[in-house]
């Protein structure tokens, strides 16, 4: 049986539900812009959707039946105005559609929605956020920005100068790598931008920041080796953040 509930009958979900064993959705979370001239828009959301499905695994062993829902590929991306590709909906916005899109799942008898999300502006982040307050237990957010989490990743996402650079090619190229543009990140400079810094001085935009290609970090250092590695830490946090909703024995 699949393991991506878009994929699914509505008897095998009817079935699934009607189980012994806790069904939870992951829902891949991510956005639509750019990432510089060799990674495609929907790269957030590419990296929530493969975290996601090597989740469903490592849950299964833990005695709990995961579906990866449809992506929500669409977000808060106010930084990225200006490039071509890119596509914002205001935070409220989003918030409604997410939270009636858990809502939703969970009135199909699904025990738990965590929120998989990747696309890190902090006006999406927060957005996201907002739809687990009031929803302990049935709803999480699985996301990187979380400290907890942040200090397990590569070097170059920890420095803040990671969007579409090297963190974020080599989870591309582990995960779908038909579609980085190879030919052309091999020539892509170093931009040593740290994207965290520029916000938390109240530096808004990819332009203002001086990513006039729309990326910061090495794009040229990726490998699908160290998006491997990323991709593992992505999914012991998804793991842990289900288990810990759930009440799981650690």
């Amino acid at each position: 049986m699949s393991a991506r509930l878009g994929e699914l009958t509505s008897p095998a979900v009817a079935a699934l539900v009607a189980g012994a064993r806790p069904v939870v959705a992951l829902l891949p979370v991510g956005s639509t812009e750019p990432h510089g001239p060799h990674l495609p828009l929907a790269t957030d959301v590419i990296i929530s959707d493969a975290a996601c499905a090597r989740a469903v695994a490592a849950l299964d062993a833990a005695g709990v039946t995961a579906v990866v829902a449809p992506a929500v590929p669409y977000g808060v991306t106010e930084c990225a105005r200006g490039f071509a590709g890119a596509v914002s909906v205001p935070a409220a916005a989003l918030t409604a559609f997410l939270a009636a899109v858990a809502d939703g799942l969970l009135a199909q008898g699904l025990r738990h929605v965590c929120l998989v999300n990747n696309h890190l502006e902090p006006a999406h982040d927060a957005a996201v956020r907002a739809v687990a307050a009031g929803r302990e237990g049935r709803v999480s957010v699985a996301c990187p920005l979380t400290r907890r989490w942040a200090r397990t990743l590569s070097a170059e996402f920890k420095s803040g100068a990671c969007h579409a650079g090297r963190y974020e090619t080599s989870i591309v190229l582990a995960a779908t790598p038909g579609l980085v543009d190879d030919a052309a990140r091999a020539g892509l400079p170093e931009v040593p931008v740290s994207l965290s810094a520029q916000l938390a001085a109240g530096v808004t935009t990819f332009a203002a920041m001086g990513l006039d290609r729309a990326y910061a970090g090495a794009p040229a250092a990726a490998t699908a080796a160290e998006g491997d590695e990323q991709l593992a830490r992505l999914t012991e946090m998804i793991v842990a953040t289900v288990g810990e909703a759930l009440a799981l024995p650690a």
